[in-house]
């Protein structure tokens, strides 16, 4: 456990297990705590790196919007920090975004990504969703009290006070538009993009967003000769929701399988 002083901000993180190293990035409202039984998983063959993004878990806010890139910058940095030789990135909601924005921002300092359960358009998302997210806002915590959200931001959060504060940022980033079809179209990290087949876009958005990496335009072939030129994949899994498709054993088995490949 320590703290690392990257881009503007104190940043917590852990480091569990050993072997090539990967960032593990967590949900919104969330800490490193969120991936529970699947960190073990994680570890058993790999160096986990888990950072609490900006103004989640024990890492304190800053005075800047919660900016997926302006969060991978963060990871950026602190893989230069500690002096990390391109270790993969996998992350979850909006430690997906982050991850994907690490990959389109910073390609040169990682291997390969895993974005889960992140959408790249706003308008992708289910109408009703939208509406919920339009209703998080600092006055909302009075109704969050009994959640394991606010649970958490009180007993590991160095100001405990600021979730609503908290609270007023996430709803403003999920207020703003994106679109990120170019950069996406232009990547050149290896990026497993994978999803819930029920999660808050729904499956033939992510199908769309492996299309954009060269994904289902072709036969794959014997050899795999036919498979997207990039080394991307998709995987959408089954019988899960964006809710708990973190805590399920195929999370980490998925991603571990696109990870663990060997280089081509």
């Amino acid at each position: 456990m320590a703290y690392a002083d990257v881009n503007g901000i104190n940043l917590y993180y852990e480091i569990h297990g050993s072997g090539r190293p990967l960032v593990l990035l967590h949900g919104g409202l969330g800490s490193g705590e969120m991936f529970g039984a699947n960190l073990d998983r994680f570890a058993a063959d790999h160096q986990v790196i888990l950072p609490d993004l900006q103004g989640h878990g024990r890492t304190a806010d800053v005075d800047r919007p919660i900016d997926t890139a302006t969060m991978a910058d963060d990871i950026a940095a602190l893989i230069t920090h500690l002096g990390l030789e391109k270790p993969d990135v996998a992350g979850f909601s909006l430690g997906g975004g982050v991850a994907l924005q690490v990959a389109i921002r910073h390609p040169e300092k990682i291997g390969r990504a895993v974005s889960g359960s992140a959408g790249i358009r706003r308008d992708a998302i289910h109408p009703e969703i939208l509406e919920q997210q339009g209703q998080v806002t600092g006055a909302a915590v009075e109704y969050m009290k009994d959640t394991p959200m606010y649970e958490l931001y009180q007993r590991v959060a160095p100001h405990p006070d600021h979730f609503p504060r908290l609270l007023d940022k996430i709803g403003e980033t999920m207020a703003k538009d994106y679109d990120l079809t170019e950069q996406v179209r232009g990547l050149q990290v290896p990026t497993l993009i994978m999803a819930a087949d029920a999660d808050m876009c729904p499956p033939s958005h992510f199908v769309e967003v492996f299309a954009l990496l060269d994904g289902g335009q072709r036969d794959g072939g014997w050899m795999g000769e036919g498979r997207p030129k990039g080394g991307h994949a998709l995987a959408i899994l089954p019988g899960l929701t964006h809710y708990n498709v973190v805590d399920s054993p195929l999370f980490a088995s998925t991603a571990l399988a696109f990870l663990d490949q060997p280089a081509q």
